[in-house]
């Protein structure tokens, strides 16, 4: 029996477009995406030699260059989103990838600890409109089930560079110093800054925009804060992001002092993210078909069976590096099945105020995330156990709280939630 093929991609509105074609709209949101990925995990198989060079005597504290930048990034979203929904999206963009490069430049010149993290802070803060513009954008042209579909695909994409990243920071140290990395990033962020400047348009309507004043501003935060499917959804993707987090500060200790592999850094981390690009190709090909909500609910309960199989191996019989990959890479599988659908569903019903309701949601799940993969990353103890208990916790709550919020009789007609369900 054959599937029936998904249905073509309809934009919003149906005034002429006069930027890129559907293939090199998601590719070129996916290379801003990418932008945010390669500033993380680029950086990992480099934490040892950048704690050497700025003395940093303490393992857990060289995370802080990746927590550093995540705080950043979510802290500074609220700011992009009311002033893309008033000023338009382009000039924005142009503005934050333009910094970003000026920030990676400053980090690879630092002289300090601290100073890397003040300059990974600040590349943080311009990286963040970004994740806010990508959404917007991508809601100003689509909606509901054909939004979740559009950003699985961006996703697909997107989901090469954290494979690949590792290897690229990798590669660097093998010629170069660590500094040539964020070298790396600026010439990254030139390219993007460019193809944006040239082939994308303004998507936000002169219409549709907001006036940027407290009060309009406020409003739209209190709607998005208070909307169930907004806020509920959020929580339960900021506990989602908070595993992920978590994962990306551990794993360069568990694959260096746990396994003794740090050889093999690149190939453990492509071969769990892998699967996450895969599964994002499926949920592209299923979601009109199947629902958001009814996708979204079953992977994060697979996400949380495979985290807990995970943690009561470890604990009970030991792991080697092959089980700890295989099990990883199935439970973050599942990720590819979440992160679009509970965006998706979160931002439904609040089209009409995109671009705050994405920097709002997007403050939440970054800084909640990082927070709680702070806390995964820094109780590292030598062995697996507390990223696996923190992944298993983050995944229960998760699901509790998608539960409670996505209850069939109390979503709202019209919304993602009740695509077939």
């Amino acid at each position: 029996m054959t599937q029936r093929a998904p249905a073509p991609m309809t934009p919003v509105h149906k005034t002429r477009w006069d930027g890129p074609g559907l293939g090199e709209f998601i590719a070129m949101m996916a290379a801003l995406m990418a932008v945010n990925a390669l500033a993380i995990d680029s950086m990992l198989p480099a934490l040892p030699a950048i704690g050497d060079a700025l003395n940093v005597s303490e393992d857990n504290r060289r995370q802080l260059v990746i927590t550093a930048y995540l705080l950043g990034f979510g802290g500074a979203q609220l700011l992009y989103g009311p002033i893309s929904d008033r000023l338009g999206r382009k000039t924005i963009l142009a503005g934050s990838l333009f910094f970003y490069g000026v920030f990676a430049i400053m980090s690879g010149l630092a002289s300090s600890f601290e100073m890397l993290l003040t300059a990974r802070f600040l590349q943080g803060v311009a990286a963040s409109a970004t994740r806010v513009l990508v959404v917007a954008i991508v809601r100003d042209r689509y909606q509901g089930s054909q939004m979740a579909r559009l950003m699985s695909l961006v996703f697909i994409v997107f989901m090469i560079v954290p494979v690949l990243a590792p290897a690229f920071g990798q590669a660097v140290l093998e010629v170069a110093s660590w500094r040539f990395i964020f070298i790396g990033l600026g010439v990254y962020c030139t390219i993007v800054l460019a193809w944006a400047l040239i082939r994308l348009p303004e998507t936000h309507l002169p219409e549709k925009r907001r006036p940027l004043s407290i009060r309009h501003i406020s409003d739209a935060v209190a709607t998005t804060l208070r909307h169930r499917l907004s806020i509920g959804n959020t929580i339960a993707l900021t506990m989602v992001m908070g595993g992920l987090f978590g994962f990306i500060n551990s794993i360069q200790q568990i694959v260096f002092d746990v396994f003794e592999r740090p050889d093999l850094m690149a190939w453990v981390f492509a071969g769990i993210a892998g699967p996450m690009a895969l599964s994002s190709w499926l949920n592209s090909r299923i979601v009109e078909r199947i629902g958001s909500r009814r996708i979204m609910l079953r992977a994060l309960g697979a996400f949380t069976f495979f985290a807990a199989l995970h943690l009561a191996l470890a604990a009970f019989h030991g792991e080697t590096l092959l089980v700890f990959i295989l099990l990883q890479a199935l439970t973050m599988a599942s990720f590819g099945l979440i992160s679009a659908n509970l965006g998706a569903i979160a931002m439904e019903p609040l089209g009409h105020i995109a671009g705050t309701a994405s920097s709002v949601q997007g403050m939440i799940t970054t800084v909640g995330g990082s927070l709680v993969g702070l806390a995964i990353g820094q109780s590292f103890n030598g062995t697996t156990m507390p990223f696996l208990l923190g992944f298993t916790l983050c995944g229960l709550t998760a699901l509790g709280v998608a539960l409670w919020t996505n209850r069939p009789e109390e979503t709202m007609p019209g919304t993602i939630a009740d695509l077939p369900d």
